[in-house]
């Protein structure tokens, strides 16, 4: 049995799946599209699809998983996931930013 911290909760936490990278927002450019850094060290225009534009709300800062186009996949992708601070400061603590 796994010993937990009464002061903090377990979390579940969403680990990219395959074809998915993680990145930072860096910028918003208008019309749900936004800058995005990604681990594998490039920049990409990033946009949320119509079926999450109303569910989830990224600012620049937040930590996102991105799935890349397979056409443009160096400059386009599309925000999968947003990570609430807590969760990405356990992918931090993982090294996996």
């Amino acid at each position: 049995m796994v010993e937990q911290n009464p002061e903090e909760p377990q979390r579940r936490v969403r680990f990219p799946r395959e074809g998915e990278v993680l990145g930072i927002v860096i910028g918003m450019m208008g019309g749900s599209r936004m800058r995005v850094t990604c681990k594998d060290g490039k920049d990409r225009m990033c946009r949320i699809p119509g079926r999450m534009k109303n569910t989830i709300w990224v600012k620049e800062g937040d930590v996102v998983c991105i799935k890349p186009y397979d056409i443009q996949g160096d400059k386009k992708a599309d925000i999968v996931y947003r990570y609430n601070p807590i969760q990405a400061r356990i992918l931090k603590e993982k090294g996996l930013i």
